[in-house]
């Protein structure tokens, strides 16, 4: 009954290389081997191995479910494990990883789009190979040589696995309260004591190790967050000539029963003395753990879309079959004894909210990516600092506006499915439940909108915000031509309403800390609309640019008709969004605890 999953990989094409225009960095490493057939054969091939391999197993993922054993082995479902195989020995792990360590070293923007396919297809397989590659990325920053020679190589081809370990029994995100303690030891190595929830991909069986990252604190350090450590803690230490031997003494406590994502093995993990090594300085392990996390952050926004493109798909092949009332200006399906419920203007607009904003969000995501290839890859100091700025300040707006939009958009997949959505065998209903984690998981949604009005607005002197506005009105000044001013001037509003909000922030927050909380939310929100019309703004120009050069693809066409969906019915909100910071803080917490 559920539809089969397609990569999307004309419109990734059209980001890549008509919005976008990667060949232009051919000069920066790995991009020089990105070249137009390399990128399409890559997606060409991703599509095959996401849809043939991947999705079949998504249902299967979620019915079975992960196993443990009274030793606390623990079992993927049937299939999973040589999916495993296939997509390590394929190299789709490495895509983007460093060389030195056995990755192809190719932009970072480009596995992007393969990730994408890899969550729309089964978002809990694919949890398993992005925590190993997001591990790896923190040992790559922090840790030794040594340390980077054992692990990177087996890690970045998935022949290990990884995780990250931060959340306690009675701590999330106020991490300054664990428990987790580490013991030094003669011979260099600590000795790691304590409990972990909550740990995605935490035990299983598709890789002969799992190297898991620990946060801990150090017998004396200083209490809170200033006094945590980062440790690498294998489950099989490695012998002297780096394979698997001992078994450390941790293991898999339990399997959390979920809403969703069933297919991933979510962990309690117990450690008893077990035996681990300082990654990076003592105290400062929180800073490197945060290069997991932010890698993660902009994981989970790509999970968001990611699987509004599934929902998206399967309710855009039962709209157009499913038989149900006439259309209100007469008939379409003459012969039939209904219309098919595509012609109803409210479903209509669940599919065109749909399509609207995981087109919007691709191209944010996309471009996103590209300015991490521009911090790490580009040799002009001015680039890089302005890229660097941008994935600090757009990291919280990616993760949330993208998941939170998201689970609206695979919400409207199962509307349209009306109440066969509501049951299993149609898989509108599983897409919503795995969809549902993205919003909490690496910092809820509201972390991420508190860290972005009192973290990353005022840093560096208010650098970033300022740099993203410079560049807003630069797009803006540019103009329009016809066809394309509606989406210059819807560019130009978002903008002005969030230089308001942001100003009223900076005006009244200060006085009050609660009109921050109160209105980081919808800040949160005006900030992501203002992003996806600025990109839905670029995809028109472009799309109008090549229906004049006399290019007739239909895509053109339909993502100028899409994109002037979104100035209709999404940018209005920006309006909403404002008043509603505006609003402050004070009928919020008027009201008397014990009165609720």
């Amino acid at each position: 009954m559920t539809a089969s999953y397609r990569a999307p990989v004309r419109d990734q094409r059209f980001v890549l290389h008509d919005v976008l225009d990667i060949a232009q960095y051919s000069s920066l490493p790995g991009f020089a081997d990105a070249d137009a057939d390399t990128v399409d054969a890559i997606l060409e091939e991703g599509a095959k191995f996401t849809e043939g391999v991947l999705a079949p197993l998504n249902k299967v993922g979620d019915v079975e479910g992960c196993t443990r054993d009274a030793d606390g082995n623990v079992k993927t479902p049937t299939g999973f494990k040589d999916a495993f195989k296939q997509m390590a020995e394929s190299g789709w792990t490495a895509l983007s990883s460093d060389p030195e360590y056995g990755g192809q070293g190719l932009p970072h923007v480009l596995n992007l789009a393969v990730n994408e396919m890899v969550s729309s297809a089964n978002m809990a397989f694919g949890m398993y190979p992005g925590l190993t590659l997001g591990a790896a990325a923190a040992l790559a920053a922090a840790g030794t040589d040594e340390q980077k020679q054992l692990y990177l190589p087996k890690m970045i081809s998935c022949q290990w696995g990884g995780t990250m370990n931060l959340t306690e029994p009675h701590c999330g995100t106020d991490l300054g309260l664990l428990r987790t303690k580490a013991v030094p030891q003669a011979d260099g190595s600590y000795k790691i004591t304590g409990q972990k929830i909550w740990i995605s991909s935490g035990e299983h069986d598709m890789a002969e190790n799992i190297i898991h990252l620990v946060l801990a604190r150090i017998e004396g350090a200083p209490d809170g967050v200033k006094g945590i450590s980062l440790f690498v803690v294998p489950k099989f230490i490695p012998d002297e000539n780096g394979d698997p031997g001992e078994r450390n003494t941790l293991k898999c406590g339990g399997l959390e029963e979920k809403m969703g994502i069933h297919g991933n093995a979510t962990c309690v993990m117990d450690y008893d003395e077990a035996t681990g090594w300082l990654v990076g300085e003592e105290n400062k392990g929180l800073k490197v753990m945060f290069i997991m996390m932010n890698e993660a952050r902009l994981g989970v926004g790509l999970q968001g879309y990611a699987i509004a493109e599934a929902a998206y798909q399967q309710s855009l092949a039962f709209a157009k079959d499913r038989l149900q009332g006439r259309s209100l200006t007469g008939p379409k399906n003459q012969d039939g004894p209904a219309d098919p419920i595509i012609v109803h203007p409210d479903v209509r607009r669940m599919l065109m909210d749909q399509k609207c904003f995981v087109e919007g969000a691709r191209c944010f995501a996309l471009w996103t990516a590209l300015q991490g290839d521009l911090e790490e890859k580009s040799d002009d100091p001015a680039v890089r600092e302005k890229a660097g700025d941008y994935m600090a300040l757009l990291t919280p707006i990616v993760k949330s506006y993208l998941t939170g939009k998201g689970y609206d958009m695979v919400s409207n997949g199962l509307q349209v499915h009306g109440g066969s959505g509501f049951t299993e065998e149609w898989g509108a209903s599983q897409l919503l439940r795995d969809a549902r984690i993205t919003m909490i998981y690496e910092g809820t949604n509201g972390i991420q909108a508190l860290d972005l009005v009192g973290r990353k607005l005022a840093m560096n002197g208010m650098r970033p915000i300022t740099s993203f506005f410079a560049e807003i009105d630069a797009f803006v000044a540019e103009g329009g031509n016809d066809e394309t001013q509606a989406f210059v001037d819807a560019v130009a509003g978002c903008k002005g309403k969030l230089k308001q909000a942001t100003d009223w922030l900076m005006n009244n927050a200060l006085n009050n800390f609660d009109h921050a909380g109160a209105g980081s939310h919808d800040y949160l929100n005006l900030f992501g609309l203002t992003c996806l019309a600025y990109m839905w703004a670029r995809m028109a120009k472009t799309a109008s640019a090549k229906i004049a050069a006399g290019d007739t693809d239909p895509i053109y066409a339909a993502k100028l008709k899409t994109g002037r969906y979104f100035l209709d019915r999404w940018v209005p909100e920006a309006a909403m969004h404002l008043a509603k910071v505006e609003a402050g803080a004070d009928s919020m917490m008027a009201l008397e605890e014990e009165a609720f």
